[in-house]
């Protein structure tokens, strides 16, 4: 049964990080279908914009529903699992799900760091994670089918099977041609996987980049600008491998990923006034850090669902915020060398870096999305990260910018700070698309709120 608050936009709810605020004036839980179905129908009672979240770990304000109607998931059932595939309610998260197909031998294709991702946002919400090779890196790819609640109250489902163009369309809606409440993936067998980690210097690694894409791993990397360096994570499965898993690379990775290395950057930045001593500190961090990846964080054989990330419910001193920006792969190589000293320029004219580090993925061409950030062909992206330590929010301007002049292409829900100009640079027609389609699910724009109807504009 669906429990709520009303008034006038009166309640506040955050995201999981608590930078982005919304002030619905109805806040809905849904615990069935049932509960979602009246909220559409009834616009009096329910105003718009009416809009749907799990654990809200969006960076841009995609779920933010001022004045309107806010409707939590708590829909988080397992309905069905085998290798035709896993149907699950919007709200499971990707742990959940991950270990109870470990359970069956089986495993999602896209493994993302999030555990706390929920089904209905990959659904139709963008995603990111280092490609395996004949494979995607983005979770909404390997989806196959969703029912959804429109905004006539009406219900409705769409299958790749039945619907591949529609289907394309509904994993970039970002909840915008209805609230979905079931959703389908294509799974795979569980396959040992092997991990190591490489650092390089950013010369030696551009030198060697076109020889590493050659070897057959997936490529995700940590980006250390101040130092020169990257340290390169090389995935591979490994269907051979013998012996007994190791569970201890992943937990010691997601632990200093997730937990100690956001809480380390938190407290040195609220201890150490002076900037030298702080980011030397930092600096140092995490040339541990590298040590670690290099020796600890290797294997032959590891279980792909031990890569995602138990985060907590509420957020607390660990918690971190992120951005990120996408290139065609031909140009990062001189986008990845100007990021670098960007960082390095900005911080000594204006006094700020991040206190954590820097990511990025190497992410095959997909055009299973319709705004997908790698429709083109493959990218690799440049992904700051932060505990949104002052001066962040004006660094993101600078990024946006300096991605923006270097074909960036972000994406609408984890990139802060993009503008109708930019959305409509880096998708191009396809926006139009989606926009049309957007109109005919939602003529009375009873699901748009601010930040999309400015995106769309």
């Amino acid at each position: 049964m669906a429990t709520s608050s009303t008034g006038t936009a009166v309640n506040t709810v955050t995201n999981w990080f608590g930078n982005i605020v919304s002030h619905p004036a109805v806040i809905v839980d849904a615990n069935s279908v049932d509960d979602i179905v009246p909220v559409l129908k009834d616009p009096a009672t329910y105003p718009s914009p009416v809009r749907a979240v799990g654990s809200n770990h969006s960076t841009a304000p995609s779920g933010v529903a001022d004045g309107g109607t806010l409707i939590r998931m708590k829909m988080n059932q397992i309905l069905s699992i085998g290798a035709g595939g896993l149907t699950v309610q919007a709200d499971a998260t990707h742990l959940q799900m991950a270990q109870a197909l470990e359970a069956q031998n089986l495993q999602f294709y896209v493994n993302t760091e999030i555990g706390s991702l929920s089904a209905g946002s990959a659904a139709c919400a963008g995603t990111k994670d280092a490609s395996f090779p004949g494979e995607y890196g983005q979770v909404g790819s390997y989806i196959t089918g969703v029912k959804m609640v429109l905004p006539s109250g009406d219900l409705m489902e769409v299958t790749e099977a039945a619907n591949p163009d529609l289907m394309q369309q509904v994993r970039s809606s970002y909840g915008l041609f209805g609230i979905i409440y079931e959703v389908t993936y294509q799974v795979r067998p569980l396959t040992p996987m092997h991990v190591h980690h490489t650092t390089y210097s950013l010369e030696d690694f551009l030198s060697a980049l076109p020889d590493l894409k050659a070897l057959g791993y997936s490529i995700m990397y940590y980006l250390f600008p101040f130092q020169d360096k990257i340290t390169v994570e090389f995935r591979k499965y490994n269907p051979g491998a013998t012996g007994e898993p190791n569970h201890a690379a992943w937990a010691l990775r997601n632990h200093i990923w997730g937990t100690s290395g956001p809480k380390f950057g938190h407290d040195v930045e609220q201890n150490v006034s002076i900037p030298s001593i702080r980011y030397g500190i930092i600096d140092a961090f995490n040339a541990a850090w590298r040590l670690q990846l290099e020796t600890i964080v290797s294997s032959d054989y590891t279980i792909p669902g031990d890569q995602i990330i138990s985060y907590p419910p509420v957020s607390n001193d660990s918690r971190y915020t992120f951005s990120l920006f996408a290139f065609p792969e031909d140009e990062f190589p001189a986008a990845i060398t100007d990021f670098f000293a960007f960082c390095k320029t900005y911080y000594q004219q204006k006094g700020y870096r991040s206190n954590l580090l820097y990511v990025g993925y190497r992410i095959a061409q997909d055009q299973k999305s319709l705004l997908s950030y790698s429709w083109d062909g493959n990218v690799m992206t440049i992904d700051p990260v932060s505990t949104a330590n002052p001066g962040w929010d004006d660094f993101l301007v600078a990024y946006n910018q300096f991605c923006m002049d270097r074909n960036g292409r972000g994406l609408l829900n984890q990139t802060p700070g993009l503008t109708a100009d930019m959305v409509q640079k880096f998708c191009g027609d396809r926006l139009e698309t989606l926009k049309a389609a957007r109109a005919q699910f939602d003529p009375n724009n009873r699901l748009l709120n601010d930040y999309f109807r400015q995106l769309l504009a």
